[in-house]
């Protein structure tokens, strides 16, 4: 299983970095994960569109998820006849988003397969098991198996017990660690902190922590500081272009 990160910042990009972008590889099948904004342009440099095997959304934030509208565009208006892309998401996490563009534009382009978080289901290759995690509006955490590995994925998430198992004996936690230490109190309860993560990690017994969706501008040194107060294993920063190998 092989991992790209294509970007790793919260809220908006910044001119070196993309929003949450994760593309996920196996036997030949490409998984995008969370195409948020200015993921496509990175996402281009690996692979041309027609080329991504599937989607997963994690939820409806457009930080997660503004991409997909323009990588079907770039999928339907080459080839009208190529095959629609499975884009899997909780109920109702797109419909804004799939509606934004002139009608029956790219209707064709997608088949979604939509489901309640805590769903198990296969991706091609990855046998995938989904967690409700609590944000603002409906999250999944994800994960997937292939090959004899695993990644777990996060997506945004305040604190919860359901981390745990999500994390447990994960060859690799992708989990969002928005701030380092401390939480402003407006985000409570929707949000993570890195020293938040190193805890889980550790309880999870997960093989290795990559932090992403730092808040832009953010010391990734003072984030990695803060996971390995509480987690012994190897931690690091999203950047783009970083590949993990998981074997």
């Amino acid at each position: 299983m092989r991992i790209t990160m294509l970007g790793g910042c919260a809220a908006y990009p910044t001119a070196e970095q993309g929003c949450s972008g994760y593309l996920v590889e196996q036997d030949d099948f490409r998984l995008l994960i969370d195409p948020g904004y200015a993921v496509l342009a990175r996402l281009l440099a690996y692979a041309p569109a027609d080329r991504i095997d599937a989607v997963f959304v994690s939820h409806s934030h457009p930080d997660h998820c503004a991409d997909l509208q323009p990588l079907l565009r770039a999928r339907v208006l080459t080839d009208r006849t190529g095959p629609a892309l499975p884009v899997f998401t909780p109920y109702g996490s797109l419909d804004r988003l799939l509606t934004i563009d002139e009608p029956g534009l790219i209707d064709d382009g997608y088949e979604l397969r939509e489901f309640d978080p805590g769903a198990r289901f296969d991706i091609g290759p990855f046998q995938a098991v989904t967690w409700r995690l609590p944000h603002w509006v409906p999250n999944a955490g994800l994960r997937i198996a292939a090959g004899g590995r695993v990644l777990s994925y996060t997506g945004d998430t305040g604190p919860s017990p359901e981390l745990v198992p999500l994390a447990r004996n994960a060859d690799l936690l992708l989990a969002e660690a928005s701030f380092a230490d401390r939480l402003p109190d407006r985000y409570a309860g929707n949000l993570s902190t890195a020293t938040e993560v190193g805890r889980y990690a550790a309880r999870a017994d997960a093989g290795a922590v990559l932090l992403t969706h730092l808040w832009p501008g953010a010391d990734p040194a003072r984030f990695v500081a803060a996971a390995r107060a509480g987690f012994t294993g190897s931690v690091t920063t999203v950047e783009p272009g970083l590949v993990v190998d998981l074997g």
